[in-house]
């Protein structure tokens, strides 16, 4: 390959391809006064046009020609050429495109340098798979141990929706329908087969070790597949507690992330260290990709509902002046953003949408327009992470925005025992190892003699001294593109689908589309996103108090949402206080909607030990209350000149009843069974009739 030495632009390029190409083709400029000698039937004013691909046996191709040609020495590069070869209207649009560049060197020189940085090589992501790797390891960690301290007292034998009941009503209405194996399929949950205390705890310890193995690089790509499928069993049996945004993000991170880890078993840079990743398997670029799109899809989808749903608050820019002070669990920062002029508010909103509407097209872009998607998104995070508590949401977007960068560009934020990049694939071959760049079949040669014999030609190897022993690198296993390219077009057309529907109307997909998204929706692995699409203006908030006598009312306290008017807001994520939040959506609706919040209450009747570890302050702490009530209030933030005077964080309305007041009362016993408990509304002075049971 002949190109111009002196333009900026060429050498860029050829860097990269020299890269890309390794020892299949060697560069030269024109200006090297050897050119003449070699290559004395092609004109300099040839070269001077255009780069010129001199092949072994004399052919000479120019312009977008010998480009494509040159491009086609990589694997799995070939595509190019064939359209080039194939459809005449493509070739004749390459041609056109080469003379428009060739003409205008210096601006394509500049939009390159900003698109791409003066690193115009061939990315890796060695280091990048690697970190991301581990941080979905710790996000997996995280969300094991939160979830195992609140799970019995979730959906144990004596928590709020108990797992054991869940599967024999579901296993009553499998056997009533004649439903088979494909009940695996319909309700994925290794609970079908024991949905006992200790099987979650087992479930919950088990993802908590693989999630430590992952962490350490042992045998990533089988921990990744059973990690995803536990955490699909727990969601599946905890669906009440276990439905939120980031639940089923990591599900479909975690799920592509078995694609994207290499196919090994040993911990090697462990042994060998970070700078020695290249001794793995690259990653696949179409997982890649694909893991990038789901970033795409989660930040874009963000922005589109807010706009879709009509919400006259986001349109207005008014969603801030509510959201620090609504949101499910805010932070004591996020009183003082609640403090700020709407000036700032609006401003807010529309720096938001920047990033949530046109930085995610930014994540297909090149190199240095990519690292700024990636930080853009990393300061929305770190904004959402300071102002609110959403459990590891934000720890799982910023990992996925870690796929944004490279090695070049992670190596310098990693620590400096970690900073040496590993090896490429491809290392050019020194200009010294032939005294030309590769055998003339047209006599010319260093010295007037022809080259070397002992040099040979490979189209995809380049020279090689004759005897030279091959490479004996070990064969390094890697997902097919059998795999990896059906999971891409599965991936594309279900997240097309799910923006699709933000419009409210579906356009009309063919039927195999729409059957694979009712096959696929059991396992919550390819999924729509979107927080906040309608912004509440105003936080109700559920109060719990507990009596004896019907008179005297004492408050439960939880651990985290608000209750105590004095108690400052907390930092709680990364752990995820499943039942606060829980809380929040039940204070939207009603008792009808969530008749978890009655379930709820009987426990606290009871004194489940699992349900009364979940909260904070017990009033009750000897022996449960006689009765439990629900009164409905509204939260706001205070103001400076409030929290000065009276110290409080909070001001609270009353505005009504909830759940009336209930207590328990034994059946009467039943030969050969015990008695049952049973709700029924209670007051001072008030007969209780009986009522359904309320488990």
């Amino acid at each position: 390959m002949i190109y111009d030495g002196d333009c900026c632009f060429c050498s860029l390029w050829i860097r990269r391809w020299r890269q890309a190409t390794g020892e299949a083709v060697e560069y030269l400029p024109f200006q090297d006064l050897r050119i003449a000698e070699w290559f004395p039937e092609v004109p300099r004013q040839q070269f001077e046009t255009a780069v010129q691909l001199i092949e072994p046996e004399g052919a000479v191709f120019g312009g977008a020609e010998a480009v494509f040609r040159t491009l086609a020495h990589k694997p799995h590069e070939h595509w190019l050429l064939d359209l080039y070869y194939r459809l005449p209207p493509f070739a004749r649009a390459a041609e056109l495109g080469y003379r428009l560049v060739a003409r205008h060197r210096t601006f394509f020189s500049a939009l390159t340098r900003f698109s791409w940085g003066h690193n115009l090589e061939q990315p890796t992501h060695f280091l990048v798979r690697w970190a991301f790797l581990r941080a979905l390891g710790i996000i997996y960690l995280i969300a094991f141990v939160s979830l195992w301290t609140q799970i019995i007292g979730l959906v144990g034998r004596q928590g709020i929706q108990p797992a054991g009941e869940t599967m024999s009503v579901l296993r009553h209405q499998v056997e009533a329908a004649r439903i088979g194996l494909d009940r695996y399929h319909l309700v994925p949950t290794f609970c079908w087969f024991n949905a006992s205390d200790r099987c979650l705890k087992v479930q919950c310890a088990a993802g908590t070790v693989l999630a430590a193995l992952l962490i350490l690089g042992i045998a990533p790509a089988p921990c990744l597949f059973l990690l995803w499928l536990i955490y699909l069993s727990l969601s599946t049996v905890c669906v009440e507690f276990l439905s939120f945004q980031w639940d089923i993000l990591l599900l479909q991170a975690g799920f592509l992330a078995i694609f994207l880890a290499p196919l090994q078993v040993s911990p090697r840079w462990l042994v060998r260290g970070p700078a020695l990743l290249a001794a793995e398997t690259p990653p696949s670029r179409v997982v890649l990709w694909l893991m990038r799109w789901l970033l795409f899809q989660l930040m874009f989808e963000s922005g589109c509902v807010k706009l879709a749903s009509g919400d006259t608050t986001w349109r207005h820019l008014t969603a801030l002046d509510y959201h620090y002070g609504t949101q499910p669990l805010p932070t004591w920062i996020a009183w003082y953003a609640n403090q700020l002029p709407a000036l700032a508010q609006k401003a807010s909103i529309v720096i938001m949408f920047g990033i949530e509407l046109v930085v995610p097209f930014l994540v297909f872009a090149p190199r240095r327009l990519r690292q700024f998607a990636c930080w853009a998104q990393l300061f929305l995070q770190v904004l959402i992470m300071l102002t609110g508590n959403y459990g590891f949401f934000n720890l799982l977007t910023i990992a996925l925005c870690l796929l944004l960068l490279d090695d070049a560009a992670l190596t310098k934020v990693l620590p400096r025992r970690m900073r040496a990049q590993p090896p490429s694939l491809h290392e050019p071959r020194s200009a010294s190892h032939a005294p030309h760049p590769f055998p003339l079949p047209i006599g010319w040669g260093e010295g007037g003699h022809r080259p070397g014999e002992g040099w040979v030609h490979s189209p995809n190897a380049g020279p090689q001294a004759a005897g030279a022993p091959q490479s004996s690198a070990p064969a390094r296993r890697k997902w097919p593109l059998q795999v990896t390219v059906p999971l891409a077009c599965v991936s594309v057309v279900l997240g097309l689908m799910h923006i699709d529907a933000l419009r409210g109307r579906m356009l009309p997909w063919p039927m195999p589309f729409l059957a694979t998204y009712i096959w696929v929706s059991p396992f919550r692995t390819f999924n729509s996103y979107g927080l906040f699409a309608v912004m509440t203006t105003t936080r109700p908030e559920v109060i719990i108090e507990g009596s004896n006598d019907g008179v005297k009312w004492l408050e439960y306290e939880f651990k985290y949402k608000p209750g105590d008017l004095k108690r400052r807001p907390a930092f709680v994520e990364p752990h995820m206080p499943r039942l606060d939040w829980q809380m929040w959506f039940a204070a939207l609706g009603d008792i009808r909607r969530n008749l978890w919040v009655l379930n709820f209450c009987g426990r606290l009747l009871q004194g489940s030990p699992g349900v009364l570890g979940l909260l904070g302050h017990n009033p009750f702490p000897h022996e449960p209350p006689r009765y439990i009530r629900a009164v409905l209030y509204d939260y706001h933030f205070t103001d400076f000149a409030t929290r000065r005077k009276t110290g409080d964080w909070w001001q609270r309305r009353k505005i009504g009843e909830y759940l009336p007041a209930i207590s328990l009362r034994e059946e009467p016993a039943r030969p050969g069974n015990q008695a049952a408990a049973t709700a029924a509304p209670a007051g001072p002075g008030k007969a209780t009739p009986a009522r359904p049971r309320f488990l």
